[in-house]
């Protein structure tokens, strides 16, 4: 992990990078959280029951090179039911991340809440926006392309016919150490949040 300053991001632009996430109907309305020192804090409280935020690197898969980038910025707007179960899931690995714990121990920590159903499967019809054109993902892809992604309890791509030729949803098939009893399945979209056309050449 990089030094926790490197992580951190003044307070309005975080917000407005969190509500950049969705479309400004819903992002309006949203409840927005903002990352301090000690795990995530309420900046704005909403009224539709979405949440946004900016997750930071830790949030990737456990696997994944980029676990500890501290440039990621991933602006996402939970929908009610993915706030109720998914959003957790943000919210302790960070908390735990910023309480000195090693990717190792996170990784137990995680596992034993999860077998103790204090981390549970996502909710019927949890889904999450990420549509801005502000995060930075990762050094090779920047902000990516806009995309749904659909959290379900934990199931193979072929269920949804993930990454097969002409399917329009995605599945990380490369790196899979994810303790979280969740699958997410992606479908890019034409457009960002602020209405621009996102280029084709971004889904390659």
């Amino acid at each position: 992990m990089a030094a926790v300053e490197q992580y951190l991001m003044a307070d309005a632009a975080e917000i407005a990078m969190a509500r950049s996430a969705a479309p400004q109907a819903i992002a309006q309305d949203a409840t927005v959280l903002i990352l301090d020192r000690h795990g995530y804090k309420t900046a704005v409280e909403g009224t539709n029951g979405f949440t946004c935020l900016v997750e930071r690197s830790w949030m990737s898969p456990f696997d994944s090179p980029k676990f500890w980038n501290p440039k990621m910025r991933g602006p996402i707007c939970y929908n009610p039911p993915a706030v109720k179960t998914v959003l957790p899931y943000t919210l302790t690995r960070t908390k735990l991340v910023l309480a000195g714990l090693s990717k190792a121990e996170l990784h137990k920590v995680i596992e034993a809440s999860v077998a103790k159903n204090e981390l549970t499967a996502p909710d019927a019809g949890a889904m999450s926006y990420m549509l801005s054109k502000l995060g930075y993902l990762d050094d090779s892809a920047g902000p990516w392309c806009p995309h749904l992604m659909f959290h379900v309890p934990t199931t193979g791509g072929t269920s949804w016919g993930a990454n097969r030729a002409g399917s329009p949803v995605l599945f990380n098939d490369e790196f899979r150490d994810v303790p979280e009893p969740e699958t997410i399945f992606m479908v890019p979209v034409a457009y960002w949040s602020d209405g621009s056309a996102a280029p084709h050449m971004v889904l390659h």
